[in-house]
């Protein structure tokens, strides 16, 4: 995570709150991370964004000092109930329900929503960082983990002064990929509700390997039965336009949550799905599978945030020079002949 000093002591617990009188639940004092830039944008859009439907909330920060380094010091409110999928793989025996997957991908989508109405794209939307703030039925799941969250803005290449030279429709400014990308994370956590396996994999046992670059990039993967064999349609095709691999053409957060599958969850059909024993099945390799998932984010952010469109009038490009110099000639002719 950019901006924290993994070597920064551990401070993780929980207390009640009849230890700090200004706190209504209990709370959680997170680790610290060494001052820095970066640290300090992570907490500005996570304390933006506090108190938004579904995301967790920062109730202080303070500023002090660790070995005469600098530090910032998180409280959040305690999430006590732990990741989604551990929860759905403790549920033993009891069915999991394609309802109950519409639901909770509703309300990870209400979370990107006020996100990206915010001009914030979260961009590590992933298992461990969707968490539910208790054990119980009721617990509600919240969205964390603001490390690489980053401002967005109207997209400037829409105005005549900046050009897409030679630039693939990924790559079309920081808005558009930024955001997109929080709605693949919604794709692949979808695929994985409805089937207990994610859509790209690893046969070589790397984090990311060539191969599953290579079926991300291709947009190569399935619905296998018996896994899929009952899963709606409608779930099929909002993965369909969520997993696109043009970024420009995935669904934005307001069309997702637009989407039948979504805004009328409660008559989504209860069919009791895979997901559970699946997840019971694989329990050994769900740490590959988060790896998979964070290397394919990281892959991502790397592959747009190095390509910069830039300025017309700064750019340095040859053959756009070769033009303007032919067009300043002809406009130095055309003024010639004006005069005489």
């Amino acid at each position: 995570m950019p901006g924290v000093d993994r070597s920064a002591p551990a401070a993780e617990f929980c207390f009640p709150t009849s230890s700090r009188e200004s706190w209504s639940d209990a709370v959680h004092l997170s680790g610290l991370l060494y001052d820095s830039p970066k640290a300090r944008q992570e907490v500005d859009h996570h304390w933006q964004a506090s108190g938004g439907p579904h995301i967790v909330q920062i109730l202080d920060v303070y500023e002090n000092l660790h070995h005469s380094k600098r530090c910032l010091l998180i409280v959040m409110e305690c999430m006590e109930g732990g990741e989604l999928f551990s929860r759905i793989q403790e549920r033993g025996d009891q069915a999991f329900t394609e309802r109950e997957a519409a639901e909770i991908m509703r309300d990870i989508g209400t979370a990107i929503q006020f996100l990206h109405s915010q001009n914030i794209a979260h961009r590590d939307v992933k298992p461990e960082n969707l968490l539910y703030t208790s054990k119980e039925k009721d617990a509600v799941l919240k969205l964390t983990d603001f490390g690489f969250a980053k401002e967005t803005t109207q997209n400037a290449l829409q105005t005549p002064c900046y050009t897409p030279y030679y630039v693939a429709p990924e790559v079309l400014g920081p808005e558009k990929y930024d955001k997109s990308c929080d709605m693949w994370s919604l794709g692949v956590i979808m695929y994985i509700l409805l089937c207990g396996f994610p859509p790209f994999y690893s046969n070589t046992g790397q984090a990311i390997s060539p191969g599953m670059k290579r079926r991300i990039r291709l947009g190569q993967y399935g619905f296998p039965n018996p896994e899929w064999s009952e899963v709606s349609e409608d779930a099929k095709q909002l993965i369909r336009l969520l997993l696109k691999t043009d970024p420009t053409e995935r669904l934005t957060i307001t069309q997702f949550m637009n989407h039948p599958w979504i805004n009328q969850s409660m008559v989504v059909p209860q069919t009791p799905l895979h997901t559970a024993r699946v997840l019971q099945e694989d329990r050994d390799h769900w740490d590959e599978v988060k790896e998979e998932m964070t290397s394919a984010l990281a892959t991502m952010r790397v592959d747009y945030d190095q390509v910069q469109i830039k300025d017309l009038k700064t750019s340095n490009n040859r053959l756009l020079n070769k033009r303007r110099k032919k067009q300043a000639g002809g406009s130095s002719a055309s003024q010639g002949c004006n005069n005489q």
